[in-house]
């Protein structure tokens, strides 16, 4: 839990549901704040199984997958490929278009270039290219006369995504089941804040939806999963214009460490469905293995 990336204190909270949801189910729980020193502390602990609540990069990237790997602990979620994939987003969405899945057409750009001039007809979308939790999300409205100027934290080459209008709609995949749908109502943009603050947002689950985009959304996200290669659980993300029907909704990514704190989807979607957070944890836990 914890670690260094830009997502630490979500991390940290997922963290620490987690573990005392393993405690109230009878495991004996270590918990590391990953850092320089990980190895040591992973070699001191000798634990059977790590439960990966680190998000964003270095913890769900490939990095620490490899780390496992090389030890030989079994671990949770998605192995070294598939995480490592699903981070990248361009490489993601050329995975998603070869397994037939709608995507928004995108750009890798040099940031220099996107605070110039317009890469693309807004309205689009800026972004890292390989972090989670909208975190360094830059929307660039239909009249904007100017591109958008970029904190210095961005990194030099960023992606530039067409912006998909409509509802935020998002699919919990545990195993090989797709769970549920569940709509998701902001007063403005599903930004950090909107995700993780009490109040932040509004969960309608399950989502109240033409049965064809309810299954579709299903469909999709079981697909996304298997495409990347994902192991354990994943959330996959998307938006639909209604006006649009069918055609309206498009796959914005794959969450291969999606948040488990107490304002998260996952968690709730489980419930809905019948699977405690406990029972989620342990299950979790149970499927743990090294070559994911």
């Amino acid at each position: 839990m914890g670690g260094p990336s830009a997502e630490r204190e979500v991390s940290l909270s997922t963290g620490k549901g987690c573990a005392a949801a393993l405690r109230g189910e009878g495991y004996e729980v270590v918990e590391i704040d990953a850092g320089a020193d990980l190895v040591a502390r992973l070699v001191d602990v000798a634990p059977d199984v790590v439960f990966n609540a680190l998000h964003g990069r270095w913890g769900e990237d490939g990095c620490v997958q490899g780390i496992l790997e090389w030890m030989r602990i079994p671990y949770t979620h998605s192995g070294v490929l598939a995480s490592a994939l699903a981070m990248d987003k361009e490489r993601s969405k050329a995975a998603f278009r070869a397994a037939g899945l709608p995507v928004v057409d995108s750009v890798l750009a040099p940031k220099a270039d996107v605070m110039a001039r317009h890469v693309m007809a807004p309205p689009y979308v800026v972004k890292p290219n390989n972090e989670g939790s909208s975190v360094g999300v830059y929307l660039v409205y239909e009249a904007a006369n100017s591109p958008p100027q970029l904190a210095e934290t961005m990194p030099d080459v960023v992606m530039v995504e067409a912006f998909a209008p409509g509802r935020e709609l998002t699919t919990t995949v545990v195993g090989d089941r797709a769970l549920t749908v569940t709509d998701i109502l902001t007063d403005g943009w599903y930004d950090y804040d909107a995700k993780y603050k009490p109040g932040g947002s509004r969960h309608v689950l399950p989502a109240d939806l033409p049965a064809e985009i309810f299954d579709a959304c299903l469909d999709y996200a079981k697909r996304a999963h298997d495409a990347l290669g994902c192991r354990g659980v994943s959330r996959t993300d998307f938006r639909w214009d209604e006006s649009r029907g069918l055609d309206g909704l498009i796959l914005l990514e794959v969450n291969t460490q999606p948040g488990m704190t107490p304002t998260s989807l996952v968690p709730e979607q489980a419930q809905h469905v019948g699977i405690s957070f406990g029972a989620l944890c342990r299950w979790m836990v149970e499927d743990a293995s090294c070559l994911r």
